[in-house]
């Protein structure tokens, strides 16, 4: 299979799962079909970085489109502010997070290393001072602000969705790539069943998915039958769809409570 057909069904997974999440009364299995897409798309984020011909260009990209989706759920949480039903899908901003590790990590230089890990203490203490001591619109923005600072504690999935990451861009073939993703599948199910769905912060931060995040393991044999080709590319149709259908899928979800 091709980059772009693996990608294409992880399209149709994403669709199901924000079908469950936005769209009231849906049944809950939907959501267990949609844990397929985001490995794929965090896997192929790491081969497009290998492959491109400027990286920086490359994690520019990421990080425009992670802005641009980051002002799309302010404007439209700004207006619908009073439902308390808030979009924080912000997937580009942990593909970008994702590459930056990468980047930092294939360069080998202990400044880096220090710079980030400084970064990251800093855009924590600014997270948490805009939204929640300098509120904007509205208490608890994290994802918000997580996209403008590049910060790995608050983006959609947390820390283990970037470290996942790495992981399988480090996954040269396809022994190191199924033992990375059973695993990961593995921590994720016993971390959560023991740690995960509490309401202190540590919890709330380390694990923002659900209890079923293992099931994104069903992505594995997709991703062990890729060709290493990339098929007809549709680069800006993966960039488009995902903000396009989130918002038609939340106001759809909204006039239908």
């Amino acid at each position: 299979m091709t980059a772009t057909f693996i990608k294409l069904i992880a399209v149709v997974s994403m669709f199901i799962d924000h079908t469950g999440q936005f769209i009231p009364n849906t049944p809950e299995y939907l959501r267990y079909i949609g844990r397929t897409a985001a490995p794929i798309f965090i896997y192929f984020v790491g081969i497009g970085y290998r492959k491109t011909s400027d990286k920086k260009k490359y994690m520019l990209r990421l990080y425009v489109a992670s802005i641009v989706m980051a002002f799309i759920n302010l404007i439209i949480n700004s207006f619908y502010s009073d439902s308390g039903n808030f979009i924080t899908n912000n997937f580009f901003a942990t593909l970008f997070l994702t590459v930056v590790c990468i980047h930092i990590l294939e360069k080998r230089k202990m400044k880096l290393y220090v710079y980030f890990v400084l970064w990251q203490i800093i855009s924590t203490f600014l997270c948490i001072l805009f939204s929640e001591i300098i509120v904007i619109i509205y208490r608890g923005d994290y994802s918000f602000y997580s996209a403008i600072f590049g910060n790995l504690l608050f983006v959609e999935g947390g820390i283990f969705f970037v470290i996942f990451g790495v992981l399988l861009y480090w996954s040269k073939n396809k022994v190191t790539l199924s033992l990375t993703f059973i695993m990961f599948s593995l921590f994720i199910y016993l971390a959560y069943s023991k740690w995960g769905g509490k309401m202190d912060p540590s919890s709330w931060l380390l694990f923002p998915f659900a209890d079923y995040q293992w099931i994104m393991i069903t992505s594995l044999p997709l991703l062990l039958l890729y060709n290493g080709k990339r098929g007809t590319g549709l680069k800006y149709f993966f960039y488009f769809f995902y903000p396009i259908h989130i918002i038609i899928f939340y106001f759809i979800g909204e006039n239908l409570r």
